[in-house]
């Protein structure tokens, strides 16, 4: 048997599986532990379970190897309690570096300083526009709680820290960061740690107008965006190892990929995703098809697991936190 691939045609092998694993039933109760539960769906064969316990045993070799490790996530987890997961594992200093979108910068801050609220995915977006509330998801977060209060403190803060200066983007968030006196923030805890993170579509948020607004007042504030390139190639280029846990995709899941190409391609990858894969998207991209562009090594340990965010990352960090 054989497929057509251009002028070429490349044979099938014939498979022969083998009978190994049975599936075993899963027997939870009250006093059930995460630990044991990831056990259970690690024995139970099927579906998205089985794929959490295999996540869990990637993650687990690529944390007790040398591996320089990578977490990317985009911004509208930052926005749930899934932050304080996020948080903790920054905290303990799980990941090498960060690679986010600018809403994790405008939540994590805006979440310093007021409270975003539980709402309805299935509310009255014209009320809510009325009365001033924005919805993300089911979470509602009031004008007062996101742009007005970033421009309240982020103005004197970069007063403080750019003048009139040129930065690089990982630079101004880690000065940031140092400023932040809030253990609740992410970033607050990457920059304690020196743990560098880089927003590689900076402008693109309430953080980015931020910075567009300053601008107005010190024309000679700049952002360099390819110290950040030199930055990432330094930790890319020498490593022996890397891995990632790349939640969703987009920005941050590729420029986590793309500069890993440059060594061959990671060695641990887990990603996270509720995206289809029929369409063509990064987002629905397997990990396998991240290994045809020699991102992620032929012989790399990976997995995707299909489901929400909110839900899997509590269950696959909780073993390591």
């Amino acid at each position: 048997m054989s497929f057509l691939v251009g002028k070429r045609f490349y044979p099938v092998c014939k498979c022969i599986f083998m009978l190994t694993k049975k599936v075993k039933d899963i027997h939870v109760n009250s006093r059930t532990s995460v630990n044991e539960l990831m056990d259970y769906f690690g024995s139970s064969g099927g579906f998205v379970a089985k794929k959490v316990a295999t996540a869990r045993d990637v993650l687990q070799g690529m944390f007790d190897s040398e591996s320089v490790n990578f977490f990317s996530f985009p911004a509208c987890i930052v926005s749930t309690g899934t932050r304080g997961v996020i948080k903790d594992a920054v905290r303990k200093g799980l990941f090498d570096v960060l690679i986010t979108t600018c809403g994790t910068l405008d939540h994590d801050l805006a979440r310093v300083w007021e409270d975003y609220y539980q709402g309805d995915f299935d509310a009255n977006d014209s009320q809510l526009h009325e009365q001033g509330i924005n919805r993300l998801g089911n979470i509602f977060i009031p004008n007062s709680s996101y742009g007005e209060v970033l421009e309240t403190h982020l103005q004197p803060l970069l007063e403080e820290i750019v003048g009139d200066r040129v930065m690089g983007p990982r630079e101004l968030i880690h000065q940031v960061g140092l400023r932040i006196k809030d253990e609740s923030s992410i970033l607050y805890w990457a920059a304690k740690n020196d743990i560098p993170v880089y927003v590689p579509g900076i402008t693109d948020g309430a953080f980015g107008s931020q910075l567009w607004m300053y601008r107005q007042r010190h024309r000679d504030f700049g952002l360099d965006l390819m110290k950040d390139q030199e930055e990432l190639a330094d930790i890319v280029f020498p490593a022996e190892e890397t891995g990632a846990l790349m939640v969703g995709g987009g920005i941050s899941k590729h420029h986590t990929i793309w500069w890993n190409q440059y060594r061959g391609g990671l060695d641990h990858t887990v990603y996270i995703t509720t995206a289809v894969e029929y369409d063509g998207s990064l987002s629905g991209a397997r990990i396998r098809e991240a290994v045809s562009w020699g991102k992620v090594k032929e012989d790399a340990n990976y997995i995707t697991v299909e489901g929400d965010a909110t839900v899997l990352l509590p269950l696959l960090l909780s073993s390591f936190l």
